[in-house]
This record gives C-alpha cells, structure tokens and sequence, in this order.
C-alpha cells in the first residue's frame, strides 16, 4: 500500500479546502520568512556602516538625526560645525583619528561629501576604475551613482544645492570624474567623493567669500584611542562646545527600539495567519475524515494497521506543510526581489535572496510540526475507528 499516493490523493479529494490552507500557510510563512530576510540585512547594513566608528560630532540638534546623516547619509544634517573647534577636538589624546565631512550639495538626489582620503579607506573601498581625487572639482563616484547615471572617468557634472533631484544647479563649478569605486554595500556606494575645497569654493559666490573663509564643515567621524574615550568625550563635546557628540551604538539601538515595535507587529499578524492555517489543517481534516470514514474502514478491512492510516493522516498534513513552506519561501524572495529591484536605490540596501538563514530553517520546522499536531487528534480518532460498526452503517 503506497501511503504517500494515497495521501497525495486525499489531499485533492477536496481542492478548495486544500487549496484555503495552503494560501493561509503560504502567506504566513512568506511574511515571516520576508521580515526574517529584511531585518537580517537591515541590522547587517546598519552595523557594517558604523565600523570604526565611535563617536559622530556635528551641530546640537536630534543626535539620532546626526547619526543618520553623518554615518548613513539618509536625513537632513543638524548644521555646520567650526573647523578650528573640530581641529581643536582631534588633538585630543583619547582620539586616534579624525575624519572630517562636508555637505551641502548633491548631483541628481546623490550627496556629494567632501572629506579626505580617510573616508573610503574606513569602507576599505577599492577602485573599479580611474583614482581618487586630488585637486578642488574632482570626484570620485560610488558605484551605483555611477550606474544609475552612466558616469565613466571624464565625464563632468555640475552639483545642485541640497539633495533635491530637482534643486537649481552651481552652473559655473563642473566636476569631473577621475574614479568609480567598485560596489562595496557600503554607504558609499550612492555617494560622490570629493575634496573639501570642491564644497567650499563651489558656494563662493562673486563679491562674498565669507562661505569660504569660514570653512565650516558638517560633521565628524571619531575613533577612540581607548574605552576611556567613550566616557569622557561625548560628555565633554555636548557640555564644554558648541558642538554636539553621539554614539553611533546608543543611537542605532534606539532606531532598532523604533523599528522593532512595527516588525513585533507584522511578526503577530504574520504568527496569527501561521495559527490560522493550522487551524484550517485540523478542521479540514475532521471535516474531511467524517466524510471519508467508510474510506478508511475499507482500507483498515484490506489490512491496512491503525498505524498505517495514523501515518497516511498526518502525511497529508505534512505535504500541506511543506507546500506552504516552499510556496512561502518563494513568495518571500519574490516580494524581495521586486523591493530590491525598484527600492534599493531609494534605501541603498539589497537584500540577499539566494541565502537561508538558520532563522527560517527553524520556521519551516515549526510550520511542519504545528501541522502535524494539529492533524494528530483527527488521525488518532480515525485510526482508533470501530471499522465494524462504520462498514454495517453504510452497508
């Protein structure tokens, strides 16, 4: 007696009642399996772009809002800080090194920073083609600003005021690109790197050099020679300057607080539809197997053991299982797939859907024995059925 056939078969009996539980585990499984995914690469991006990073100083305001546009370059900056204070921060003997950022422009919705070698030496970032740049109106490109405007080495720009796509462009300043960075997943992949002169001299305006004189710059990367840094510094910056300090760590656990409340939520809805198909298993199963009850006393009367239809029962729960794993997976990656391919420029970050973190292999095992318990007692019940009395009331 081939148990899988038969319960392959018994499965299609009743195509609508297989098919509603099928559609509720796969669209369970796909949402799990779809927050698993994001969030994974979420927290990978987020950390990544923070290495070597322990402190962030730009102008007093939001210090989560100075986090995200210093380190990920997604908000606003809080302002302009005095170079010669920073110069004054970066002597400090508790500070290793020191990188300075610059914005204030941006070329078709991509910032361009000023900064110096430091920055894409932090991201270890390797040339794709041409150099890095040396002298003022030089730029060297991430990757994807490369790409999403076909830019090569050569090629000249002119920047636009603030990160507005459609902002007024500095018609008298062109940049010209000397280098592309290969993709790195990094932040600076949409970002154009430049001096911090190119940023200056690109705001003079004729009769009015006090932009220049001045030569604020927006904020700055720190790492500490030691812990004792940690401390003292931000303390120190926030109290005794005008400038304001924060910690990238602290922050980025604040936003993941944030974060954290919402996908809890989806996580629920996601958990409930899961149960929901469960639920669906064990009513379709009694409903079903009240149907075919004469079914299986025949089979118990051809000499099939309790055992056997027991097994043949909750078979047919772990195929709708394991329907609704793969069939959520793939719904997963599909939605992946189409968020990678027209938001990943918006939010920079791509998603893997070729990997299978240890966190869904443990959701497709629970969607499986969740299944499978809930087809128990209805197998139970039939298997321990009086075939006699079921066989003479259809007789």
């Amino acid at each position: 007696m081939n148990i899988f056939y038969i319960s392959f078969r018994n499965i299609f009996a009743k195509p609508l009642s297989a098919l509603l539980t099928l559609v509720m585990l796969i669209m369970g499984v796909g949402l799990v399996s779809m927050l698993i995914l994001v969030g994974e690469a979420l927290e990978d991006n987020f950390r990544k772009n923070i290495r070597g990073i322990d402190m962030v100083v730009g102008a007093k305001g939001s210090p989560l809002q100075l986090i995200l546009s210093a380190v990920y370059q997604i908000d606003s900056p809080t302002g302009n800080i005095s170079r010669k204070e920073a110069a004054h921060l970066s002597r400090n003997p508790m500070v290793e090194s020191v990188i300075e950022l610059s914005f204030g422009d941006s070329y078709k919705g991509f910032r361009i920073v000023g900064t110096s070698l430091q920055y894409p030496e932090l991201y270890e970032m390797k040339l794709a083609a041409g150099n890095l740049w040396e002298n003022a109106f030089e730029a060297t490109l991430g990757h994807q600003v490369a790409t999403d405007n076909n830019l090569r080495v050569g090629d000249t720009f002119y920047s636009a005021h603030g990160t507005d796509a459609n902002a007024e462009e500095h018609g008298d300043h062109p940049f010209t690109v000397v280098g592309v960075f290969e993709p790195s997943g990094s932040v600076i992949d949409r970002l154009i790197l430049t001096s911090h002169e190119s940023i200056w001299l690109v705001h003079e305006v004729a009769g009015d050099t006090a932009a220049v004189a001045n030569r604020d710059i927006t904020a700055l990367l720190v790492k500490f020679k030691n812990k004792m840094g940690i401390i003292t510094l931000p303390r120190f910056v926030n109290q005794q300057t005008s400038m304001q300090a924060a910690l990238p760590a602290i922050e980025l656990n604040r936003l993941f607080g944030l974060f954290g409340v919402g996908i809890a939520t989806l996580r629920v809805v996601a958990i409930a539809i899961m149960l929901l198909g469960a639920i669906s298993v064990f009513v379709s199963m009694i409903n079903s197997l009240r149907e075919r009850a004469y079914e299986m006393a025949l089979i118990r009367s051809m000499g099939a053991s309790r055992f056997q239809v027991f097994s043949m029962i909750l078979l047919e729960a772990v195929i709708l299982a394991v329907g609704g794993v793969l069939g959520g997976l793939i719904l997963a990656r599909g939605g992946i797939w189409v968020m990678n391919t027209y938001a990943s420029a918006e939010f920079g970050m791509v998603v893997d859907i070729w990997q299978m973190l240890s966190a869904e292999w443990l959701l497709a095992a629970v969607t499986v024995l969740l299944c499978t318990f809930a087809a128990a007692l209805p197998a139970f019940k039939t298997s321990r059925m009086d075939v006699s009395k079921v066989l003479s009331n259809y007789a």
